[in-house]
């Protein structure tokens, strides 16, 4: 009896965005190994091997970033792993978490901070949890760091290590391996510079220890995710969406644009409508601001989308200088995004 044919391998880079996006996680065949993101991940090691750290952390793909409790390892997502899954990430949230090598590592180190403290069990030591306070602290959603706190490292943005004490041990350990952080010089005079300092002890301390938690277990990995990319997108969307009434936007925008003219009054032939504005300079607005925020591109959008569909309820025009008329709509965008930032928060995500 004829053996049945195999499946025909099929080729993710050919296929177009709906096809790819009825495709299920577990459904990708991916490899760390053979990606491009190897080399993020072979650097990092010789980061630690540079520190006379033993320690070397194991790795899995998911959906995100992301270092499980109790776990010495982390994953990784897997748009990171094939340049039309990159291409499928930024079409859908407009930015690639991770897309750099830089801000790869950023990240990479961030997460063997997590992993590491799981490993030698770090948060037992007393000396730790008075530095950076007790990892039983519960742990937020979301959380509104003050930016000028001279009192935490910078690595990740978004003050992300006033999120959690795990995340400030994290961040700190992020600033305290990357070999051109200058770390002493930079953070002298800062109080931040007491937990560079015990970091630089402690991984001195423990840096020819085998380590104490060597589990190889893997959480959510993408074998095990049944659902489709089109629900994953649809999840992380909703994540970093923005739900607020429109109107609550009518006075700013009456700042930046204007009604259209009374009758009897002619409307002026060469009127740009506030829509077709906002729809001109969304991409530049949308990365300059996302850039200077520190904020999700796509949260950015959510925020442009409201000022364009409002701008054409209101049938706003565009009658001052459209220069100085950009940089208002410049000004808004920032701030009505780092309000929502305060008043919601930022989301805990790594």
């Amino acid at each position: 009896m004829p053996a049945s044919p195999r499946a025909r391998p099929f080729d993710i880079s050919q296929l177009h965005t709906e096809d790819l996006l009825d495709l299920r996680l577990c459904d990708l065949k991916l490899s760390l190994s053979k990606s491009p993101f190897q080399r993020c991940i072979d650097h990092l090691e010789r980061e630690l091997d540079f520190k006379c750290l033993r320690f070397r952390p194991h790795y899995w793909i998911s959906d995100e970033f992301f270092c499980p409790e109790g776990i010495p390892g982390m994953a990784i997502p897997f748009y990171l792993l094939h340049p039309r899954l990159q291409k499928l990430e930024k079409e859908m949230m407009l930015e690639v978490e991770g897309e750099s090598f830089e801000s790869a590592l950023k990240i990479l180190r961030h997460e063997t901070g997590h992993a590491l403290e799981h490993a030698y069990q770090l948060h037992l030591r007393k000396k730790k949890q008075n530095i950076f306070g007790s990892t039983r602290k519960p742990y937020p959603d979301t959380y509104t760091p003050r930016p000028f706190s001279r009192s935490y490292v910078i690595n990740l943005g978004n003050g992300y290590a006033q999120a959690h004490p795990d995340e400030d041990f994290a961040e700190t350990f992020a600033v305290w391996l990357d070999p051109f952080s200058n770390w002493e010089s930079r953070y002298d005079g800062w109080p931040a510079l007491k937990k560079l300092t015990y970091i630089d002890e402690l991984m001195n301390e423990i840096s020819g220890l085998a380590p104490l938690r060597r589990t190889r277990r893997e959480v959510d990995p993408l074998s095990k995710l049944k659902h489709s990319l089109r629900q994953h997108y649809q999840t992380k969307q909703e994540r970093y969406g923005l739900k607020r009434p429109l109107h609550i936007h009518d006075q700013d925008l009456l700042r930046v644009f204007s009604r259209p003219p009374q009758n009897p009054e002619p409307r002026p032939n060469d009127a740009l409508s506030a829509d077709q504005f906002i729809r001109k300079h969304r991409r530049m607005l949308r990365k300059s601001v996302g850039e200077w925020t520190g904020q999700y591109r796509y949260l950015v959008d959510q925020v442009i989308e409201t000022f364009r569909q409002r701008s054409k309820e209101l049938d706003l025009l565009v009658l001052e200088d459209e220069r100085q008329t950009l940089q208002n709509l410049i000004l808004l965008t920032a701030v009505k995004t780092m309000k929502y930032a305060h008043e919601g928060g930022y989301q805990v995500a790594l």
